[in-house]
Parts: structure tokens; C-alpha cells; sequence
């Protein structure tokens, strides 16, 4: 390798030799010129290697803000819907708290209400003595029936409806001709409700079918 080295500067040498002084000064500048294009190629490499490195970074950086922005964004959206269904339960809770609070309150009342009516039942309304009484009696039931309206509560009557176990509660079962069966045909107590709720069932009396007689015998 040390012998081609040296050829080869022997041969530049020998050819510098058969230059005149302007040429060889006019190869130093193409030497010269080639070297500096070479170093600006590498330095320009260098440079755009180095600007592609930052435009890397730089799209990593934003690819990871936008996977963050996605996933804060998802937790918002679950954190909304979470606070959404926390106060529809609230408001329902809310909702179901007002219109049953008065539950004890209504049911305890309904025993002022099933006296009177008893009363009403049971006193000689023949007698002109007892019309005073009569209408004291029927007014303070009529005040009373409506104030428990007013909060929601409304009388089970099924005087000659089907019978629905969900509203009404059979004492006792009895053949009644013309009657379909399973027919309210007496209430001993009216029932209940509180917006919707059955805070009393009614007490009935129901129709049954008459016993089927064989007629082969």
C-alpha cells in the first residue's frame, strides 16, 4: 500500500512537473474549491440530519399531547355522564322522598276517615235528632277526603269491577247468581294509594262459581 502511495505521488509529481506555474495554481483553486464543497456537503448533511432528529422529536411530542388530550377528553366525557346519572338518581331520589313522606302520616289518617265512615253507617239517620250530627259528621269526612287528595291520596273502590289481587285483598268468596265470578261484589274497607302506591289494599268480597252439577248420575 506504501508503494502505491508513493506511485501515485510520484505520478502527481511528475505531473505537476509538466504544468506550467498557471495551471498548477489553477488546479489548487479546483482542489480547494472541491474540498470546500465536499466539507459544505457534510455540513449540510449534518444539518439536515440534524433538523430531521428535531422534526422527529417534535412529531412524538405532539402524536404523545394528542393520545393525552384523547384520553383527558375521554375522562371528561365519562366524568360528565357519571355526574348526569348521579343527579337524575338524586332527583329521583328527591322525587320518590316527597311524594311517599307522608305515607305514615296518610295511613294514620285513614283510621280517622274509616271512623267517620263506620259512624255515618251506624247512626239512625230516621232520627231527626241526629241530622246536626249527620252533617257535622259528613262535612269533617268530606274535609278530610279532600286535604288527603290534595297530597296525593286517592281512595280504592271496586264495588262490582274485577278483582285485582295487586289492589285488593278477597276476606271471603260467595256465590252470587247473575254475578260474573271473580267480581267485587261487596268492599268492607275501601283501599288506598299514595301517588300511584298502594299504602292499603281494599277489603272485598268476591264472586265465585256455582259448583257444576253432574246430571249423569
Amino acid at each position: 500500500m506504501t508503494n502505491e502511495s508513493t506511485e501515485n505521488k510520484n505520478t502527481a509529481e511528475a505531473s505537476t512537473e509538466a504544468l506550467t506555474p498557471e495551471e498548477i495554481m489553477a488546479q489548487e483553486i479546483i482542489d480547494q474549491a472541491e474540498e470546500q464543497v465536499e466539507v459544505q456537503h457534510i455540513h449540510a448533511h449534518e444539518v439536515i440530519s440534524a433538523e430531521q432528529e428535531k422534526i422527529n422529536e417534535l412529531e412524538l411530542s405532539l402524536s404523545s399531547a394528542q393520545t393525552t388530550i384523547a384520553d383527558q377528553k375521554d375522562s371528561v366525557v365519562r366524568a360528565k355522564a357519571e355526574v348526569d346519572n348521579i343527579r337524575r338518581r338524586s332527583a329521583q331520589d328527591v322525587d320518590k322522598a316527597r311524594k311517599f313522606a307522608l305515607e305514615k302520616f296518610a295511613a294514620e289518617m285513614l283510621v280517622s276517615v274509616d271512623n267517620l265512615e263506620r259512624a255515618l253507617q251506624n247512626i239512625d239517620k230516621e232520627d231527626e235528632n241526629n241530622t246536626g250530627i249527620i252533617e257535622g259528621l259528613e262535612l269533617t269526612l268530606q274535609g278530610l277526603i279532600a286535604s288527603l287528595e290534595k297530597f296525593g291520596v286517592k281512595g280504592v273502590d271496586p264495588q262490582d269491577q274485577p278483582f285485582n289481587p295487586e289492589l285488593h285483598q278477597a276476606m271471603s268468596m260467595q256465590e252470587v247468581p247473575g254475578v260474573a265470578p271473580n267480581t267485587v261484589v261487596a268492599v268492607m274497607q275501601k283501599g288506598y294509594e299514595l301517588n300511584g302506591r298502594l299504602i292499603r289494599p281494599a277489603m272485598v268480597m268476591v264472586s265465585k262459581s256455582a259448583p257444576v252439577v253432574d246430571t249423569t248420575a
